[in-house]
């Protein structure tokens, strides 16, 4: 007998233990695993032995390693004669951090594919677990357990139950196809049985994705009474998947539906519902959703964002996303480095009561070229624009400027500049920009504007610059830029229809701009005067600030320019701007127009605050009256999103939107949620308050409720108990 105390050793044991055998008890997932004998595997312990009769037996810590996996045991025994392996435990089997197997003894067989494990326990990534009397492998892929509890919650020593299980008489695991099999199982709640099933099928939490029942969910709307939403998945191979979802209730007999695609160099979804319901009885009623993304040859890419629906109060009635008007669009973009491309072609649907389907602009087609050029002989860099717009109303209503009309309207436009910068004495920057837009314009169903019309405006603009910094004391670094610019455009030619800049925003992104308006068939005229300053400090603590101030002097007045603007005569609103930033996850952003009489045509102010347990963000909108842009009274509006983890797994939520103008709620929500290692419970009621002559005002009620263990992780956080120690 060949002995060695007290000492740890490894032996390279490729042909006495063919160690992949001992992979497949624990799920391997290789259809086909390589031969037994080309894996080798290290075995430590502290005590080996060879006795006369070709016994191997380790004993004391006895730990092996093959791959990524790893077992432990008290003893194991080869006998070479009959070839069964004898492990002894407690035994612990870990591969790779997927799947756990604890037992108390365990007999295989010499390829290790076959055997009997007593007082065995399967543990899914560390979330479900199968707790058995005895375990059994199969030919390599089949684990059966019998006398099974299932669950996925932290079970106790002190013989209180779990939250839930499933006590089933028999479970077979195939390692192969990832799937669990349970025979005359019952669903326990706190182990009191509330459902039975002869058999059924679930996936183990290492399979991605495969065909079954999702999380049911119910809903209860003042519209549609209480009904039940089962989904159903379908895998259609690696690359496509289909969800069905019946909906069923008093009300309304719907079926939701979803189908996704991955291509080799795109993806496409495709969301829709069918739907009968009492709401609008005899009536076909649905919608239909589709993007789509695709990269083309020669570095383009095409993308795609449709919205269908069968009426305008469809998308309330169901609570789908809060839209008003549908934008369908396919764009085709090409970019580099010193060059873009991009083509679209956009449908407008109107939902809303207050406007005509037919007078609004439905088909729009847009092309867009820059190419941008460094001349080495001025340098600088100069771009070259070129860019042609359409849209067609379907109404041919001929109208003048003030009343309503089915104008279409197309523009092709070449653009040069050419701008270049300067460090000059003193810390100046000195930038100087020049350039000439031309503009030919074709209208039709219009009796004010010609039919075809042409503009050329030529511009020009200086601006200086004086960025400063500085450290005080404290060790804060302040930063102080002021900016003047002088700017002048002239533009010749005829009078157009201003057809695509009829909503203007001032803010900082166009302050230095020479035309304020959004597109190209507006633009400004005659000489300007922008000023204004940026400064910014950084507390060596963490917080900071941030504040713009701003204002646009003209030679003449602009009455294109709407009442809100800010940009209307010939000294324009005083632009205010500002941030805040805490270190404790609190920041407050703010802008708004200041004009002389010291009011605010237009305000808007966020507030975020995170914190571990504590997400809020609110904001408050004000715009003043524009008959222009169909505002006839002031809007007044704030609205709040927040949730706070009451405890652990406790998370409560909230959000409103109130309209101060009107003194009324426009929209409300409460949400309950409660999420640990087992389960997922979700509460929420969401009112919305607004009515039109196609929707009245609902109140919806959700319910869900999910237990743990039988999917991959979700990404969310999971709160997960502990045992109190007596």
């Amino acid at each position: 007998m060949l002995r060695t105390d007290n000492l740890r050793r490894a032996l390279m044991l490729s042909v006495v233990l063919p160690w992949l055998a001992i992979a497949s008890p624990i799920g391997a997932q290789q259809a086909a695993p390589a031969p037994a004998a080309e894996q080798p595997a290290i075995l430590v312990a502290d005590q080996m032995l060879i006795t006369p009769d070709r016994q191997l037996i380790a004993k004391g810590n006895v730990e092996a390693f093959q791959g990524d996996v790893r077992l432990q045991a008290q003893r194991i025994t080869f006998e070479e004669g009959s070839g069964t392996l004898k492990i002894e435990g407690p035994i612990r089997i870990d591969q790779g951090g997927e799947i756990t197997i604890l037992a108390n003894a365990a007999e295989l067989d010499r390829s290790l594919r076959d055997g009997l494990l007593t007082g065995a326990r399967m543990v899914f990534k560390q979330q479900l677990q199968l707790a058995s009397l005895q375990m059994t492998r199969v030919g390599g892929r089949y684990t059966q357990l019998y006398k099974t509890s299932v669950t996925s919650c932290h079970v106790c020593e002190d013989g209180k139950p779990p939250l839930w299980q499933i006590r089933a008489e028999r479970v077979i695991h195939d390692q192969v196809e990832q799937q669990l099999y349970f025979e005359n199982a019952q669903v326990r709640v706190l182990d009191v049985p509330v459902f039975y099933f002869p058999a059924v099928r679930l996936p183990d939490p290492t399979l991605k994705r495969t065909s079954g029942f999702l999380v049911p969910s119910i809903r209860t709307t003042s519209n549609l009474g209480t009904g039940v939403k089962i989904p159903y998945f379908f895998t259609l191979g690696d690359s496509r998947d289909l969800t069905l979802s019946p909906y069923i209730s008093s009300d309304t007999r719907t079926l939701d539906a979803r189908y996704r695609q991955a291509f080799r160099r795109g993806t496409i979804e495709l969301e829709g519902a069918f739907t009968r319901d009492d709401l609008q009885p005899d009536e076909d009623r649905g919608y239909l959703f589709a993007t789509g993304q695709f990269d083309l040859p020669r570095d383009l890419q095409l993308e795609f964002d449709l919205k269908a629906v069968s009426d305008n109060a469809y998308i309330a009635d169901y609570s789908l996303p809060d839209l008003d008007r549908l934008r369908s669009e396919v764009t085709l973009t090409k970019s580099s480095r010193d060059s873009l491309l991009r083509a679209a072609l956009i449908n407008f649907k109107t939902l809303r009561d207050s406007e005509s389907q037919d007078l609004i602009p439905s088909t729009i087609g847009e092309i867009y070229y820059q190419k941008r050029y460094f001349p080495t002989s001025i340098g600088g860099e100069t771009r070259l624009t070129l860019e042609a717009h359409g849209h067609n109303r379907t109404s041919d209503l001929e109208g003048n400027l003030t009343t309503a009309n089915g104008r279409d309207h197309g523009r092709v436009t070449a653009d040069l500049d050419w701008r270049r910068s300067w460090h000059l004495a003193q810390g100046v920057e000195l930038e100087w920009e020049v350039g000439t837009a031309i503009d030919s314009f074709t209208t039709y169903d219009d009796s004010y504007h010609p039919e075809h019309s042409s503009r050329i405006t030529p511009r020009s603009a200086l601006t200086l610059r004086l960025p400063m910094a500085k450290t005080d004391a404290s060790g804060a670094t302040q930063f102080f830029e002021p900016i003047v610019q002088l700017g002048w455009s002239n533009a010749i030619g005829d009078s157009v229809a201003q057809d695509e800049s009829n909503y203007v925003e001032f803010d900082q992104g166009n302050l230095l701009s020479l035309s304020r308006f959004p597109a190209s068939d507006a633009r400004e005229d005659g000489l300007s005067l922008a000023y204004g300053f940026n400064w910014a400090r950084f507390a060596k603590s963490g917080w900071q600030a941030q504040a713009t101030l701003a204002q646009v002097i003209r030679q003449d007045a602009d009455n294109r320019f709407s009442k809100s603007s800010g940009l209307g005569g010939t000294t324009s609103d005083l632009l205010l701007a500002g941030q805040l930033k805490f270190n404790d996850g609190i920041a407050l952003t703010a802008r708004g127009l200041l004009n002389d009489s010291l009011n605010f045509s237009k305000a808007e102010v966020r507030g975020d605050w995170y914190r571990d347990a504590l997400a809020v963000s609110g904001s408050y909108l004000w715009l003043g009256t524009d008959p222009n842009e169909n505002r006839t009274t002031e809007t007044s509006e704030i609205w709040f999103d927040g949730s706070y983890e009451v405890s652990p797994g406790w998370k409560a939520s909230a959000n409103l939107r109130y309209d101060i103008s009107d003194a009324r709620a426009t929209r409300a929500g409460l949400g309950l949620a409660f999420s640990n290692e087992c389960v997922t419970v979700d509460l929420s009621v969401n009112r919305r308050y607004t009515s039109t002559t196609s929707v009245d005002p609902s109140t919806d009620f959700g319910f869900s409720i999910s237990m743990n263990g039988f999917s991959i992780n979700n990404g969310s956080k999971q709160y997960r108990r502990s045992c109190r120690q007596s």
